[in-house]
């Protein structure tokens, strides 16, 4: 579940990285809106601040014109035979009618009573500060408010201020209210066409951004899949040139290296064909005489009783040192069938624990003779379909190879399997070698330490060509070791011919390492523990 999950949230970004023009899209639509979003903001505060600047200057305008008309009216009026309130409601709407007319403004007269309003606006349009301003001083402000109407309704406008004096020093504010609503409407409207000329804008980035990116990877994409094509084997495999721009110098290069590779790699093959020629018929042709060689040194082996000293230490070395070149013999021959791919398995199901208990048993004169003891761990039956004589084959090298450099420490040979894989390693307590010579161990006739003597005596190809056997299994062969902590190998095979591995039952790092690693942590705890105690 968990796995299925973390597939889930790993899918977006898998998707993202393996698609450079959805990457090249989305970076220029994100670049995009970014721009447009800033131009548009721009664009939006300075059309904003210029029609609202424009409506002051108008307002404040009209506004001179219909005070000075208002004050002209109010220093007329006979006051001491009209009531005053009557004369400034009267005001109120003459004033109103003038901006009525072209749907300007409204009007408020702060009366000696109450408000005198114009129309449904309430007195809660006029500002606080505007009314502090007018009370203040005689002169005329203008300042942003909300026009509330009885209605409920409400609406951006301006607000102009002043104050009408009459002829008996009595001082009357007087309120312009001028909506906004043709400015909100205009503004709206060119905020949609903002909005739909970016949105359309991006699209069409989009698109260019797309066909640049086709232009440019679709080559890119042709050299993948022709380096793919020769990594694979095609040879002949080339790129289409077209113009003469910077990707046709890419298809011109790509086709030279192909070309060279290609004559390299035939210069390579015809070499190595000639070279496994040579190892197979010379393998071939030595074995007449070294069959002869074999018969005289049997027969002298043999006959070694009557011989002086020197003699019989002659015949007890040519008789092993022909074993040891019957036995190279053999293994040339083997890596020749490897070489020329011409190895194949005979395959079988059977037990790989009981396989190695078998080799265990053929190897133990050998390694009590060495004072090597052999100590096997097995978890139980271990079926799998392999070629039983090449199995064996690599746990006898594993095995001896452990004899050679185990030092006379015993030598542990785990057995373990799951549903898909069996494992087998082979643990030494020996020598070991550096972490940087884990791949060299498998390198034909390469040994550890050239100047250490053998006493198994094999050919140094031992290796080599287990791990041949283990890629003929599709299995694994994979080596540890460490200067002084020796070494451990392990095979891992899978149980079913056509099944593919993804992970050995066994650890390729011993496990007494790790639990080495875990005493060795429990006793500075401990330590630390008794010092702190201390």
């Amino acid at each position: 579940m968990l796995n299925r999950i973390a597939a889930v949230v790993r899918a977006p970004g898998r998707f993202w990285w393996g698609s450079l023009p959805l990457r090249v899209v989305a970076s220029t639509l994100v670049a995009s809106v970014l721009v447009l979003l800033a131009g548009g903001f721009l664009l939006m505060q300075q059309a904003s601040q210029g029609v609202i600047e424009g409506k002051k200057r108008a307002a404040l305008a009209e506004s001179s014109v219909a005070l000075a008309e208002a004050q002209a009216t109010l220093s007329a009026a006979d006051l001491t035979r009209n009531n005053v309130n009557e004369v400034l409601t009267r005001l109120a709407f003459e004033v109103a009618s003038r901006g009525s007319t072209g749907g300007q403004f409204q009007v408020i007269v702060q009366g000696p009573v109450s408000d005198i309003r114009s129309g449904q606006i309430l007195p809660g349009s006029v500002p606080e500060v505007l009314r502090e301003r007018v009370n203040r001083e005689s002169t005329t402000w203008v300042t942003a408010t909300t026009v509330d109407y009885a209605d409920g309704s409400t609406e951006a406008g301006l607000a102009v201020g002043s104050a009408l004096v009459a002829t008996d020093a009595g001082r009357y504010p007087i309120y312009l209210i001028f909506p906004l609503n043709r400015e909100v409407d205009t503004l709206q409207v060119l905020q949609r066409a903002v909005v739909t000329t970016g949105g359309l804008l991006v699209l069409a980035l989009a698109g260019v951004a797309w066909l640049v990116a086709r232009q440019v990877i679709g080559p890119v994409r042709e050299a993948r899949l022709a380096a793919e094509g020769i990594a694979s084997g095609r040879l002949e495999e080339r790129m289409a040139v077209r113009g003469t721009d910077d990707l046709a110098g890419l298809a011109i290069s790509m086709n030279f290296m192909a070309g060279e590779l290609q004559k390299q790699i035939t210069q390579l093959e015809e070499l190595s064909r000639v070279q496994q020629q040579f190892v197979s018929d010379v393998s071939h042709e030595l074995r007449t005489p070294l069959t002869t060689v074999r018969m005289a040194a049997e027969m002298l082996y043999e006959a070694r009783a009557g011989f002086e000293p020197v003699e019989t230490r002659s015949a007890e070395l040519l008789y092993a040192e022909v074993d040891r070149f019957e036995e190279l013999l053999g293994d040339l021959l083997e890596i020749s069938r490897f070489d020329a791919g011409a190895a194949v398995l005979s395959i079988e199901k059977v037990d790989v624990a009981e396989l190695t208990r078998r080799e265990v048993a053929a190897q133990t004169a050998f390694a009590m003779d060495c004072g090597t003891p052999l100590v096997v761990h097995s978890s139980g039956e271990a079926t799998a379909e392999v070629d039983p004589r090449r199995i064996t084959r690599i746990l006898r090298n594993l095995i001896t190879n452990a004899i050679e450099h185990g030092e006379r420490m015993p030598i542990d040979i785990y057995i373990e399997a799951d549903d898909k894989a069996v494992a087998v390693a082979v643990r030494d307590h020996g020598l070991g070698f550096e972490a940087s010579q884990v791949k060299q161990v498998f390198l034909r006739f390469w040994r550890a330490d050239p100047a250490r003597a053998r006493k198994v005596g094999g050919t140094g190809l031992g290796l080599a060509i287990s791990m041949e056997d283990a890629r003929l299994h599709d299995g694994w062969l994979n080596a540890w070791g460490r200067p002084g902590l020796g070494s451990q190998f392990r095979l891992t095979i899978p149980r079913h011919r056509a099944a593919v591995l993804e992970i050995s039952p066994l650890p390729v790092v011993p496990r007494d390492l790790h639990e080495h690693h875990r005493r060795s942590r429990r006793r500075s705890a401990s330590v630390a523990e008794g010092k702190s105690d201390r």
